[in-house]
Order: C-alpha cells, then sequence, then structure tokens
C-alpha cells in the first residue's frame, strides 16, 4: 500500500466525480447534499512505467504495482463539527487517512447548485477547515479532563501532559490549525501524533476546474494557490468531468486524448505524484522470475525498515540488502549486466534506501 488519502469537500464541488473516476468503483453522483453517506473506499495501482520496465526485463510470474486508497467522504457543512448536515460521523472518517486531498471547486456552472449558493474558494476552504478545528477541539478537550483529573498524583508527567494539551487547545481556539504547532520536546511530539488530529493531517489541495481551464489557470485556481502559500500546501488541477472521460477510454487511447488537451499525465497521476512527495514516501521495488513488486517507503528509510516493509522477519532478521539501481538496470538491461559492470553495492543496516532501488534482502530468523 502506497498512502491512505480521504477526499473531502463542501458538498457538490466534485469529489464524488472525481473519485469514481480515479477509481472507477462506482460511487453515487447525484446533483444534491449527501449523496455520499458512508465513505466510499478505492484501491488503484499507482502508475510507474519502471515497472512496465522490469516486467519486460524480468518476465516475471507475477507483477504486483504498490497502491494508493481513496476513501471519498461525504460533504461537509457549516456546523458539521456540531452535527449538521451528517456532522461527526463523517468527521471521524478522517481520521483513518495518511492525507487530505480537498477538493474545492473552481468552475462555474449554474446546473450544479453551490451548497452556500456563490462560488468563493476561500471561504468554502474556511468553512471546512473550521469544521475540522471545531472537532479537533472537542478532542483535546477530552484529553486534557483526563490528564488534568491524572495531574492530582504525585507524578509529574500527567502535569506536563495536561499543560501541553491546554497550549493545544490554546492554539485551536484561535482557529490555527494542529500543524503549525510546535512540540518542544518527544514526549509532545508523541502526544500530538496520538491524538490524531483532523488539521494535523498532511493536506492537498484538488482545484476542480472546467476542461477549458486545465492549462490556463483561473482566478479561483490563483486564490486557493495564493492560500496554499501561506500553508505550505500542495495544489493539483484538475478537471473531475475530464478524470470521467478518461477512465472511460482504452488505455491505448489516454495518451493521444491527453495530448490533445493539452496534458501530459492525468490529475489521478498529478495527485499521486504530490501526495508522494507530501508524505515523503519513495518506490524501492524486488525484481526476478517469480515476481516483480514495487513497495512504498518513507523517504531516508534505513535498508531493515525498508525490508519489514516486504515482511516483519526480513526487518528483524536483517543481515544485508544487495542493492541494484533501476537506471542502471534499465541502461544495461539485465541483472546479469549490472552485475558484470560491479554495479550491484552489498549495503548493510545503515544503508538509506533511495527511490528506484530494486534491492534482495539478505535476512536470518
Amino acid at each position: 500500500m502506497g498512502f491512505t488519502c480521504g477526499i473531502v469537500g463542501l458538498p457538490n464541488v466534485g469529489k464524488s466525480t472525481l473519485f469514481n473516476a480515479i477509481t472507477a468503483a462506482g460511487a453515487e453522483v447525484a446533483n444534491y447534499p449527501f449523496c455520499t453517506i458512508e465513505p466510499n473506499v478505492g484501491v488503484v495501482p499507482v502508475p510507474d512505467r519502471r515497472i512496465t520496465r522490469l516486467t519486460e526485463l524480468y518476465h516475471p510470474e507475477k507483477i504486483v504495482p504498490t497502491t494508493l486508497e481513496f476513501l471519498d467522504i461525504a460533504g461537509l457543512v457549516k456546523g458539521a463539527a456540531n452535527g449538521e448536515g451528517l456532522g461527526n460521523q463523517f468527521l471521524s472518517h478522517i481520521r483513518m487517512v495518511d492525507a487530505v486531498a480537498h477538493v474545492v471547486r473552481c468552475f462555474d456552472d449554474e446546473n450544479i447548485v453551490h451548497v452556500d449558493g456563490a462560488i468563493n474558494p476561500k471561504y468554502d476552504i474556511e468553512v471546512i477547515e473550521t469544521e475540522l478545528v471545531l472537532k479537533d477541539l472537542e478532542t483535546v478537550e477530552k484529553k486534557f479532563a483526563d490528564a488534568e483529573k491524572r495531574s492530582r498524583t504525585a507524578d509529574k508527567k500527567p502535569k506536563l501532559e495536561a499543560d501541553f494539551y491546554r497550549r493545544v487547545k490554546e492554539h485551536l481556539s484561535t482557529g490555527r490549525l494542529a500543524r503549525y504547532l510546535m512540540p518542544e520536546n518527544d514526549d509532545e511530539r508523541l502526544w500530538l501524533r496520538d491524538m490524531h488530529l483532523l488539521t494535523n493531517k498532511p493536506v492537498m489541495y484538488v482545484c476542480n476546474v472546467h476542461e477549458k481551464d486545465l492549462t490556463a489557470e483561473n482566478a479561483y485556481v490563483r486564490q486557493v494557490r495564493e492560500i496554499a502559500a501561506v500553508e505550505g500546501a500542495k495544489v493539483v488541477v484538475v478537471s473531475a468531468a475530464v478524470e470521467a472521460e478518461i477512465a472511460e477510454l482504452p488505455e491505448a487511447d489516454r495518451a493521444p486524448f491527453l495530448a490533445g488537451i493539452g496534458l501530459k499525465e492525468s490529475g489521478l497521476t498529478r495527485l499521486i505524484h504530490e501526495g508522494y512527495d507530501l508524505l515523503h514516501l519513495i518506490t524501492f521495488f524486488t525484481a526476478g522470475p517469480k515476481e516483480v513488486h514495487a513497495w512504498t517507503t518513507h523517504r531516508g528509510a534505513l535498508a531493515p525498515q525498508a525490508a519489514g516493509e516486504i515482511h516483519s522477519d526480513f526487518e528483524k532478521g536483517f543481515i544485508r540488502a544487495e542493492v541494484m539501481k533501476y537506471a542502471d538496470v534499465d541502461r544495461f538491461g539485465s541483472e546479469a549486466a549490472v552485475r558484470e559492470k560491479g554495479l550491484l553495492h552489498v549495503e548493510g543496516k545503515e544503508y538509506a534506501v533511495e527511490d528506484g532501488d530494486i534491492l534482495f534482502i539478505r535476512f536470518a530468523v
């Protein structure tokens, strides 16, 4: 699994249309709020030309790309944290995800109603963020009350914990997101992480535009980019309607279609690339005649940690990793040729795995 991404936004911004297109999962799409009640889940393979090339070279019995899981979370409205619309149940779903794709409506269409009657990306973003902050305050209040009770003992740790929750509560009460709070030590980092706060999730804004605005950004997109620049967030511009068209095409017809509208890759591919960058993820491979397999790990992961993505026994009993670079295998055309050139390296526990590495793990348990 690459990562889990929750798709959020106001009703009727194109979330379910986009979800259908990128997952072909057939989520219900309708022109009225709250047509998505439970989160629809779709798993898609991560597009990677390297796995295609490795398949050509190894002729494996099995091919396993890494995957990305999307959750289409029902449209939130003002007051969701207090139960408006379908409220709290949707907010709880966001806790499950690694990153949030916040879909923002950046197109005019009188035939598709806007829940607040006018297109205003800045206001829409503020509505969603406010609801997430209010839900986080509810979470922090509970943690604070519990820690304050425990702080009445002689143990100093609960008092420090209560003081931290008080600081988080004050921070959120000003309307600021949890991800802008700087923990001061390892304990605070742990307490913050364990709350799974909604506003501490990495976010990328997905601007849903009309097809004509895919290659020439409109004023709505520029407004979102200004907000993202302040937040240090990612922005991806897509047309959910175009993605729906692409999903209907045979694989061989997709590249010519994209070229015809001035694009090199689909919105899904750009969304995945930005998501990997947002979460500091990389892809490495295992390859042989039985299987070519793509794996995901965090940038900077050491060889034993990457081995653990394959199997926990590989991490526990890690001895060494035999490493080839994808670029070398691609250039010389075979594993044997890479070995002959002396480009296969044996690495130990301190080796930081790089994107595109092909690993063979030696281990003993």
